[in-house]
């Protein structure tokens, strides 16, 4: 079962998520569409309900889990279990770190709202190298967390390669064509 678009706005407001994570939300489920329908149109297989609600809902918990800690990922997918929707659970579950070991042949939603994500610094589309450079200003406070954050960008730039490889779009138009 998946929220509608009308449903994800619902639980955003229930959940008292801030309007600047909404903005946020709403530009990762711009980039997200976009990429969704283009790799639709090429052959990929992608379930464009679960992507929109995805992404509409990947922050979910981000304000709660900063005031009370905890992986804001592990709470969002945690309140979507439990309210019904474990599809788009595991979509939130995976939009900060992807699990390895997953099929490198098919594009999964997981992937395309992951790598979203990571291209919104704010409300702004932005190169990955920049929206890194800003997590690892913001979150790269230890030589454990700065190493994980160096990871965690060379396994988005081998996502982005696998991506952009199935569509007629380089990664660099993405905020020219998102609208």
């Amino acid at each position: 079962m998946v929220p509608t678009t009308e449903e994800c706005f619902l639980l955003l407001k229930k959940f008292q998520v801030p309007g600047h994570v909404i903005a946020h939300n709403r530009r990762v489920h711009g980039v997200a569409l976009y990429l969704c329908r283009l790799l639709n149109r090429h052959g990929e297989r992608l379930d464009q309900a679960q992507v929109e609600a995805g992404s509409l809902l990947h922050d979910i918990a981000k304000v709660r889990t900063l005031e009370t800690g905890g992986n804001h990922a592990q709470a969002g997918a945690r309140l979507l279990w439990e309210l019904g929707f474990p599809e788009v659970a595991e979509i939130v579950r995976q939009h900060v770190v992807l699990d390895t070991g997953t099929d490198h042949g098919r594009i999964t939603e997981a992937e395309v709202v992951h790598y979203a994500d990571k291209r919104v610094k704010h409300t702004t589309i932005v190169p990955l190298g920049e929206r890194f450079q800003d997590l690892k200003r913001r979150y790269g406070k230890s030589p454990e967390a700065m190493a994980w954050l160096e990871d965690l960008e060379r396994r988005s730039l081998l996502l982005e390669e696998r991506l952009f490889q199935k569509i007629p779009v380089l990664p660099e138009a993405l905020s020219e064509v998102v609208e």
